[in-house]
């Protein structure tokens, strides 16, 4: 009788941890989700589960939601946004103003959305041209955009006419008027969305590229990656997030706040994170990005409704991103 092969028992075992890593990183999002959803139906059972809150989560799911998924690419490519939320706004902003110019939503959006991809350029152009860290590069856009988007607006709301919303206001209206719907068509262009952005990640050369190029930059230079040109279309993809967000907070506001989205690069961070993505680059996908980002509204309209502080949430959020982070180190160095 022949011996079996130590070699292939080894691959064998080693495979097996493997798919035991993947399912459990898998696993993680959905059991947070819900753990949350548990905890809230327990603490408040007449209101977190219902309808009018389900609704209510789904709108506010997809402004972080959009966002998440241009962040998505970011940080799986080895990169970060930190002026994401600056960004929110200051697409709101000029959204606003071309409502306030006389033009319609559907310019508005172009314009809000183009707004993003300017900013996403000019991040992803100076993390590639001048090798200057990502972090660094989108701190100091944070500060740009947050100070544009005040200077344009005068450091007051623009409010234009309600009237010149149209549709846009519908697209984020959590009783839509179409009630087969059942949440806002906003929410429904999320997740179609997501589902395109997944394989795009997944199945695509370019999605290919940008794990490639997390995972180990130089490696991937040698194999002929294009690394600067998808760094730069990675960050063109967080700035469209970030303007289409601007402009659905547009609609939902009915206002451009130069103010608004302060801080909320920390729950889309969070989200892609808790998604199951290593913010050292090489890991993440969209289904658990979005499982993210729904937890955090979750979590979010649940302290609202048992009347818990907005500063005990934001303690919750940093919590999380510190236990996902720390999580992430364990099983690098246990990889090693």
């Amino acid at each position: 009788m022949l011996d079996s092969n130590p070699s292939v028992e080894q691959a064998e075992r080693s495979g097996s941890r493997d798919w035991l890593r993947r399912l459990g990183r898998l696993a993680a999002p959905f059991i947070g989700l819900f753990l949350v959803l548990g905890i809230f139906t327990a603490i408040e059972p007449g209101s977190f589960p219902t309808v009018r809150n389900g609704q209510t989560i789904a709108v506010q799911t997809v402004v972080v939601g959009i966002g998440a998924l241009g962040m998505c690419f970011v940080i799986v490519c080895g990169g970060i946004d930190l002026s994401i939320g600056s960004v929110i706004a200051l697409a709101s902003v000029s959204g606003a103003m071309t409502l306030d110019a006389g033009y319609g939503p559907t310019s508005a959006m172009a314009v809000a959305g183009g707004t993003g991809i300017v900013c996403g350029l000019i991040n992803g152009g100076m993390v590639t041209a001048l090798r200057i860290p990502p972090f660094i590069v989108t701190l100091g856009m944070l500060g740009i955009a947050r100070g544009l988007a005040k200077l344009l607006a005068g450091n007051q709301r623009i409010a234009p006419p309600p009237e010149s919303l149209g549709w846009l206001e519908g697209f984020v209206d959590k009783t839509p008027e179409l009630a087969w719907l059942q949440v806002a068509p906003a929410a429904w262009c999320l997740l179609a969305t997501a589902i395109i952005a997944g394989f795009v990640l997944r199945r695509t050369a370019f999605g290919v590229q940008v794990v490639a190029i997390g995972s180990s930059e130089p490696t991937a230079r040698l194999c002929g990656v294009p690394v600067a040109r998808t760094k730069i279309l990675v960050y063109v993809l967080c700035g469209l997030g970030a303007g289409l967000a601007g402009a659905v907070t547009l609609g939902r506001l009915g206002v451009g706040d130069p103010t608004t989205a302060v801080g909320l690069e920390l729950q889309i961070i969070a989200a892609v994170v808790i998604g199951g993505a290593s913010l050292s680059g090489g890991e993440g996908g969209i289904l658990g990005t979005m499982i993210g980002a729904f937890m955090l509204s979750c979590l979010s309209a649940g302290c609202t409704l048992a009347g818990i502080d907005n500063s005990v949430q934001e303690i919750i959020i940093g919590g999380i991103i510190v236990a996902a982070v720390t999580i992430d180190g364990l099983r690098q160095r246990r990889n090693r």
